[in-house]
């Protein structure tokens, strides 16, 4: 993979990345064509990271779909496809793990706090191998996304990281791999996270600025489902805030059913 990458760098050819655990979307397609229309090459890494999952997570039953993953990618255009496996990444006697500080220790840390380093741990291996200039994430993993621009900035990656916005469903569910663990009456069920996130925005338009009341509101909406969280932090820092007198990003965290989904709204207030 890296030979591969540096011939094509020493060509003066930009790499974009797209690191994927597969089973992919029109979520993960949106990346893949913003890398093959902005870089002048384009790969795609499929690899279902176990450092990342805990044991009673569903690292056995995450969906892969190989075949129609590289289906996928071949009809964007997609160049190459890193798809390295366990014992590669994670060779006998591994013993180094990255480890973003104050960015990764609230959100999704309070349930999974083995997650963001397992996440900064294999994006960095990943990066190593491919070499990438620009690296496409979604906003929906947006604590994620802030924790990797954080460590690419202070390990000097040289990696641009771009976050691209939330791909949605027809009805409003934020698209994700563990959307196919959903039975129908799950999915419906699944469809108050966007909707308590969309009466927050209309609230937060209208001039709200209290933290706790816009909480509250979508706690309210997200009645139907198993709250993991609901809070308003700082966009960049991830720090609970009680005001929202700069750019914020509320997020929410639910169990549904058999999938924990994730969702999320930026708000930038301009008075």
């Amino acid at each position: 993979m890296r030979a591969w990458s540096l011939a094509r760098k020493c060509a003066g050819r930009s790499i974009g990345f797209v690191p994927t655990m597969g089973a992919l979307h029109e979520g993960h397609a949106s990346l893949l064509r913003e890398a093959v229309s902005r870089d002048h090459v384009s790969v795609l890494s499929i690899f279902v990271n176990p450092a990342q999952f805990a044991p009673n997570e569903d690292l056995d039953k995450y969906p892969r779909t190989w075949d129609a993953d590289l289906a996928l990618a071949e009809a964007i255009g997609v160049d190459l496809v890193y798809a390295p496996n366990a014992a590669t990444m994670y060779p006998a006697g591994f013993a180094t793990y990255v480890q973003v500080e104050r960015l990764a220790d609230g959100l999704c840390s309070r349930t999974r706090p083995h997650f963001f380093r397992g996440v900064a741990t294999v994006v960095v291996k990943l990066f190593n191998a491919v070499l990438p200039d620009h690296a496409y994430f979604g906003q929906k993993d947006a604590q994620q996304c802030a924790v990797i621009r954080r460590m690419a900035r202070d390990l000097d990656l040289g990696v641009e990281i771009v976050e691209m916005p939330i791909v949605r469903e027809t009805d409003g569910l934020a698209m994700s791999s563990r959307n196919r663990y959903l039975g129908p009456e799950d999915r419906q069920r699944a469809l108050c996270l966007h909707q308590g996130l969309q009466r927050a925005e209309a609230l937060l338009r209208a001039g709200e600025r209290d933290a706790a009341t816009v909480k509250k509101l979508v706690r309210e909406a997200l009645s139907a489902v198993e709250i993991d969280y609901v809070e308003l932090v700082d966009a960049e820092t991830m720090a609970p805030l009680e005001r929202v007198d700069r750019p914020v990003l509320l997020a929410v965290a639910a169990q549904v059913g058999p999938a924990r989904l994730i969702d999320n709204i930026k708000f930038a207030p301009v008075d």
